[in-house]
C-alpha cells in the first residue's frame, strides 16, 4: 500500500509518501506560510520528484488533532479532497502518536506535548518498546502543572516530543527528574509518523473512510468559547 499524509497541525507543515513500512519522501517547511498555500503544491512536487502521479496513491493520511484548529482544517480539507477525488481511503491519525513515532526511539518513554496556550498542552504518554509505542494516556488537554504530577509517577527517562516540549521542559524540569528535551530536528511533527501510524491502522484492518472521518481537537476553539461565556452571562440557556 502506498499512502500520502499530510500534516499540518502547527506552525510547520509536512507531506511524507510511504509505501508499506518504508519512507520513500517526505517534505518539511516551516516558513511561516499558511499551510493552504503550501500544502498542496508540496504534495504535487513531492509525487513528481518520486516519478508518480496521484493514480499511483493508495490511501491518505492525516493529522487529525489536536493542534492548531486552522491548522487542522486546512489539513483535513486537503487530504479529504485528495481522497474524494480518487475513492480512496482516509486514515485521520492522532497528532501526537504520529509525533511520538517520528522521534524514532527504541525505549523510554515520550512525552507529546502541543502548546495549548492557557497554561495547558495537548498530551499524551507512550512507552517505546522494540521500536514500537505502548499507549501510557490517551490524548487529553491538561494544565502543565497536572502534567507535572503525572510525569512524576515515571522512574524512566522521559522524552520531550512536540511544539509543547521546550514549554514543558522549561516549567517542569527542576520537578520531574529524568526529563529529557529532544533535539530541535527531532523535536516537531513530521508527515512520516502519520504514514506510519496510518499504516499501522490499515494493517490492523480498519477501514478508512473520507466522509466520517472528523478532526479531534480535545476542546472548543477561542470563539466558540467566548461565544459560551457569553451565553452564560446572559443567562441563555
Amino acid at each position: 500500500m502506498r499512502i500520502l499524509a499530510f500534516e499540518t497541525s502547527a506552525k510547520a507543515a509536512s507531506v511524507a509518501i510511504a509505501e508499506d513500512e518504508l519512507l520513500l519522501a517526505e517534505t518539511y517547511q516551516n516558513t511561516g506560510l499558511t499551510h493552504s498555500q503550501t500544502i498542496l503544491a508540496m504534495a504535487e512536487s513531492m509525487l513528481s520528484a518520486c516519478n508518480l502521479t496521484v493514480q499511483d496513491i493508495d490511501a491518505v493520511a492525516v493529522a487529525g488533532g489536536p493542534g492548531s484548529f486552522t491548522g487542522i482544517r486546512i489539513g483535513v480539507a486537503a487530504a479529504k479532497g485528495f481522497a474524494w477525488g480518487r475513492e480512496l481511503p482516509l486514515y485521520g491519525v492522532s497528532t501526537l502518536e504520529a509525533m511520538a513515532l517520528s522521534l524514532g526511539a527504541t525505549g523510554g518513554i515520550i512525552c507529546a506535548a502541543m502548546d495549548a496556550r492557557r497554561s495547558q498542552v495537548y498530551n499524551a504518554i507512550f512507552r517505546a518498546e522494540d521500536g514500537k509505542l505502548v499507549r501510557l494516556r490517551e490524548d487529553r488537554a491538561i494544565s502543565l502543572q497536572e502534567l507535572g504530577e503525572d510525569l512524576n509517577t515515571f522512574s524512566e527517562d522521559i522524552y520531550l516530543v512536540g511544539d509543547g516540549a521546550a514549554l514543558c521542559h522549561r516549567t517542569l524540569a527542576e520537578t520531574v527528574p529524568g526529563l529529557q528535551l529532544v533535539p530541535e530536528h527531532r523535536r516537531h511533527q513530521r508527515a512520516g509518523g502519520v504514514a506510519l501510524s496510518a499504516m499501522a491502522l490499515a494493517k490492523a484492518g480498519v477501514k478508512g473512510n473520507a466522509g466520517e472521518m472528523m478532526p479531534n481537537y480535545l476542546r472548543l476553539s477561542q470563539a466558540e468559547r467566548e461565544r459560551a461565556e457569553r451565553m452564560a452571562s446572559a443567562g441563555t440557556p
